[in-house]
């Protein structure tokens, strides 16, 4: 299973990602191994995350979240 995921940081910014095992990439995000972006704004709670057969199909869907406004990105947590 591929996952895109949106987690808060701790300065309240928003990070989306895409990864085949969701829990081990959390862990990485608060070791400070995540995403260079994340480093240093651990520790992140997550927010929201979907489910895709292909890595494409993930991938596709995080850079339409990176899209996103951060009004958007907010309205989308609000309507999981």
């Amino acid at each position: 299973m591929n996952y895109v995921y949106m987690i808060q940081c701790r300065d309240g910014s928003y990070y989306t990602g895409w990864t085949t095992n969701l829990e081990k990439r959390l862990e990485e995000h608060n070791q400070g191994k995540g995403a260079k972006y994340t480093r240093g704004r651990g520790p992140v709670l997550l927010k929201y995350h979907e489910e895709f057969e292909t890595k494409e199909e993930a991938m596709r869907r995080e850079y339409l979240i990176k899209q996103m406004s951060r009004k958007e990105k907010g309205e989308l947590l609000k309507g999981q």
